[in-house]
């Protein structure tokens, strides 16, 4: 089963955050709370974990990219 990443939500005035680095590449095997990458805002710097066991397949966003909140950041393919 795939799982998207998604930006979380950041705050209630955030609607956008700046991927900084992914900490993860395509084919890399995670366990949940395995941090996947680190987005920012002006206030905020928040790590986006893995929320399943899997590998992950594909990156969405490259660093420095804007990212709406909600948005789809990566494709997880939950362990089975």
């Amino acid at each position: 089963m795939l799982i998207e990443i998604r930006v979380p939500a950041l705050g209630h005035d955030a609607t956008e955050a700046i991927l900084v680095i992914w900490h993860r590449q395509p084919g890399d095997t995670v366990a949940p709370g395995d941090p996947l990458a680190d987005v920012m805002t002006d206030k905020v710097n928040v790590e986006v974990e893995s929320p399943a066991a899997g590998t992950l397949v594909e990156l969405r966003a490259a660093p420095d990219d804007r990212v709406a909140v909600g948005a789809v950041i990566a494709t997880l393919e939950a362990a089975s």
